[in-house]
C-alpha cells in the first residue's frame, strides 16, 4: 500500500514514514519543500492520505489561515483533479475546542474535510492529538518535554510555571500506531473525532521530576523499570543525548582479590552488578535469609558452592564463559564462588534488593567446614 504523508519531513511525518515501511507499506513523502507536480504525482499513486502539514508556531497569525486552511482546501481540490478516492486521515488538535488563532484554523480544516466526505464520497478520519512528544521532537519549538529533555541533558536550567496544572501527553509510537491501525482498517471514515490512545494526563511538575531523576540516575545508578508514561519519557529522554554522552563511568571498588561494580539499581527489581575475580580468589562465604541472587559467569571459569547452614553437604556447580547458565543463590545456603583456571573470572550478579548497609542481609559463613 502507498501512503501520502504531507508534512512527512516533521516531527511525526518522520516517524510515521519508518512506522509504515516497517509494516510493508510505501510511504510517499511530501513536504513543503516539494512543488505541485510532485504533490499530483503523489495523490494519483496514493492508496491513503495521511494530512499531517500545517503551521502551529507562526510569525504571524494569519498564517494559521495559510498553512492549516487554504492548503487543506487546496490539497482537497488537487485530490478531486486527479479523481482520487483514497481515504484521508487528519491530523488535528485538542486545540481545535479551544477559542484561539491555532485552534480556530483547526476546526476550519476539520469542517472542510468533513463537507468534503459527504459530497465526494472519500472516508475522513480526523484525530485530535493531544501534546505529542518522543525521538526526533525540536526543542523549543512546540513541545514542553522536547524543550525539558534536551535543557536537562545538556544542563540547561528548566524555567517551569509553578501555576503550570496537568497535560495531556501521547507518544509518538502510539499516535503512529493509532494511524496505522485506521489504514489498515480501510474502513468507510467516520464523522466522530477520534484520539490516539493510549494518552497520560500529567502535572509538569511531575515531568520535571522524573527528567531530574533520569539525570541523577547516572550518579546514583537508579534506573527506571516502570510502565507507561514513565517508561515512554525515560526512552524519549535519551534521544536527547550529545553521542559523546551515550556511556558514562562506573566506580569500581577493588582490592587485591579483583573488583566488585554495581551496574543499576532499582526500586522495585534489585540490582545488577559485575564481579571480576583473579585466579585461585574465592569470594562470598556468607548467606542471606531473604536476599536471593543470580549468578552468571560470562568469562574465565568459577566453580560456586553452596550449603545448607543447618547441613554438612555441599553443592558446586562449575560455570564458564564457554557454558552460559544461571545460577539462583538459594536464601539460608552459604555460598561462595572461587576463580579456577589461568584468567580472570567476570560474573554477572542480579540481587533481588538494593543493598542496604544499614540492614545488608548477610551473615558470613564459610561453605567448606574446617
Amino acid at each position: 500500500m502507498k501512503v501520502l504523508v504531507t508534512g512527512g519531513r516533521g516531527f511525526i511525518g518522520k516517524n510515521l514514514a519508518f512506522t509504515l515501511e516497517n509494516h510493508g507499506m510505501s510511504p510517499l513523502v511530501f513536504d513543503i519543500q516539494d512543488n505541485e507536480d510532485t504533490l499530483l504525482s503523489y495523490l494519483k499513486e496514493a492508496d491513503f492520505i495521511v494530512h499531517l502539514a500545517g503551521v502551529n508556531r507562526p510569525l504571524k497569525e494569519e498564517e494559521f489561515l495559510d498553512g492549516n486552511v487554504n492548503f487543506t482546501a487546496h490539497l482537497l481540490e488537487d485530490i478531486v483533479k486527479v479523481g482520487s478516492k483514497a481515504p484521508i486521515l487528519y491530523a488535528s488538535s485538542t486545540q481545535a475546542e479551544l477559542d484561539n488563532p491555532y485552534g480556530k484554523s483547526k476546526k476550519m480544516a476539520e469542517d472542510l474535510l468533513f463537507r468534503f466526505q459527504k459530497e465526494q464520497g472519500n472516508p475522513v478520519y480526523v484525530y485530535r492529538f493531544y501534546n505529542v512528544y518522543g525521538k526526533w521532537c525540536r526543542p523549543n519549538y512546540n513541545s514542553v518535554i522536547a524543550t525539558f529533555c534536551h535543557n536537562v541533558a545538556h544542563d540547561i536550567p528548566l524555567q517551569v510555571n509553578p501555576n503550570a496544572g496537568e497535560i495531556d501527553f501521547v507518544h509518538i509510537d502510539d499516535v503512529c500506531d493509532s494511524i496505522l491501525k485506521t489504514i489498515e482498517a480501510k474502513g468507510k471514515g467516520s464523522a466522530d473525532i477520534l484520539y490516539p490512545e493510549p494518552h497520560d494526563r500529567v502535572a509538569l511538575g511531575k515531568v520535571v521530576e522524573l527528567l531530574e531523576s533520569f539525570k541523577a540516575g547516572r550518579k546514583n545508578l537508579l534506573c527506571p523499570l516502570q510502565e507507561g508514561f514513565e517508561k515512554k519519557l525515560y526512552a524519549t529522554y535519551l534521544t536527547y543525548l550529545e553521542p559523546e554522552d551515550f556511556s558514562y563511568p562506573l566506580d569500581p571498588h577493588e582490592d587485591n582479590r579483583g573488583s566488585f561494580t554495581e551496574i543499576l539499581k532499582t526500586l522495585s527489581y534489585g540490582q545488577m552488578s559485575v564481579n571480576v575475580a583473579h585466579p585461585g580468589i574465592t569470594k562470598g562465604n556468607h548467606y542471606h535469609r531473604l536476599k536471593t541472587e543470580k549468578y552468571i559467569v560470562v568469562s574465565g571459569e568459577c566453580i560456586i558452592r553452596q550449603r545448607k547452614i543447618d547441613s554438612d553437604e555441599v553443592f558446586e556447580t562449575r560455570c564458564s564463559g564457554k557454558d552460559l547458565r544461571v545460577v539462583d543463590i538459594i536464601p539460608g545456603y552459604t555460598h561462595s564462588i572461587e576463580t579456577v583456571g589461568e584468567e580472570d573470572s567476570v560474573t554477572l550478579m542480579w540481587a533481588s534488593e538494593l543493598f542496604d548497609p544499614e540492614n545488608p542481609d548477610t551473615y558470613m559463613m564459610p561453605v567448606l567446614k574446617q
